[in-house]
């Protein structure tokens, strides 16, 4: 089973009720509002929470666990189609978001939930060279990772050529591209593709793009962190998406 640790990750888990956690721990003596609040959810929904000294919860989930954390079942890894068909209600078209090599946990996690909170389908990860969802990236998350599709594929650009197949159009992030796009239309079923934190998108992934597009600044610093850059793309796109009187 995984792990998920501190208060807040812990907290959002049960106030989501995604029935992913098996067992709450919590070190002796750990007080506070949000601790009694995960007591007593836990509680409501049967979930079983267990006191241990400090130290053990150190050992099983690490010193900044706040002396709280939590097991969940294993986390699962959903196939491409599964994500395609999971269009959120208020919009008209799909979106796709695809991460091309993003190695940093705290990114791969801030991604998932902004993610979620922009009505995307879900994300597609490579299995090699980038993050995989661990523990760290659940916490970054906030837990999102159990509500948010993610499918982990063998390789990036034969997967764009799928979602082409099924009425994708691709559209890559590139924010050293002079000529990348700064007001995308994102018509259509979209695929986004944010590339690594140091290098971008690959040059083959970067040939299945229909369009590129980039976040234009101010000329102080060449790039945002891609969670950051994928924010704002992904709050653009959903306002292209939303249905009329949504």
């Amino acid at each position: 089973m995984d792990i998920v640790y501190g208060i807040n990750p812990v907290l959002e888990l049960l106030e989501q009720g995604s029935g992913c956690v098996e067992e709450i721990s919590i070190a002796r003596g750990r007080g506070g509002g949000e601790v009694r609040r995960i007591i007593e959810l836990a509680r409501k929904l049967g979930i079983k929470v267990s006191f241990q000294d400090r130290r053990e919860i150190e050992r099983r989930a690490g010193p900044k666990s706040q002396g709280v954390f939590c097991t969940c079942r294993e986390f699962r890894y959903s196939e491409i189609d599964e994500i395609i068909e999971n269009r959120n209600k208020e919009f008209q078209s799909d979106l796709v978001l695809v991460l091309d090599s993003v190695f940093d946990p705290q990114n791969l996690g801030s991604l998932i939930r902004t993610g979620l909170f922009f009505g995307a389908n879900g994300i597609i990860i490579p299995e090699h060279r980038a993050s995989p969802v661990t523990p760290a990236v659940i916490k970054a998350s906030s837990g999102a990772a159990y509500r948010f599709p993610v499918a982990r594929v063998v390789n990036i650009s034969t997967s764009l050529d799928y979602l082409k197949e099924k009425g994708f159009w691709i559209y890559g992030s590139d924010p050293r591209s002079a000529s990348g796009d700064s007001t995308p239309a994102f018509e259509g079923n979209v695929g986004l593709v944010l590339g690594s934190e140091g290098k971008g998108i690959r040059p083959l992934v970067r040939a299945k793009c229909d369009f590129i597009v980039s976040v234009p600044g101010a000329g102080i610093m060449d790039s945002l962190n891609v969670s950051v850059a994928g924010g704002i793309l992904l709050y653009l796109a959903s306002q292209k998406r939303r249905k009329s009187g949504a």
